[in-house]
């Protein structure tokens, strides 16, 4: 099975950008649905945005019209474009494929 590494996390101040993104050791092309979850101090994971093979998309509300997942099949990579970040975005970012294959995630501090 692949195997997917994040990258792309960092600090940055509330209302800045950042782009995350999941590199696969193989192809995704037959990768039905792809995500990304995050996991913030004292909190349960949650889903924050996923994607289909046909490129149809799913956000948690408290990122919508602030995040874009999306995926290149031809780089085995998905990323996750993050704007106006806010304190409260601070977390692990993990990368996940089919619901099962986990990266070992990227961490994502908003703070001035």
């Amino acid at each position: 099975q692949v195997q997917l590494v994040e990258s792309g996390g960092g600090l940055v101040q509330p209302g800045g950008s950042l782009r995350l993104s999941c590199a696969a050791s193989g192809s995704i092309f037959s990768i039905n649905v792809m995500g990304w979850y995050r996991r913030a101090p004292g909190k349960e994971r949650e889903l924050v945005a996923s994607i289909t093979r046909g490129g149809a998309t799913s956000y948690a509300d408290s990122v919508k019209g602030r995040f874009t997942i999306s995926r290149d099949n031809t780089k085995n990579t998905l990323y996750l474009q993050m704007n106006i970040l806010k304190p409260e975005d601070t977390a692990v970012y993990y990368c996940n494929a089919q619901f099962v294959i986990w990266g070992q995630g990227t961490q994502v501090t908003v703070s001035s």
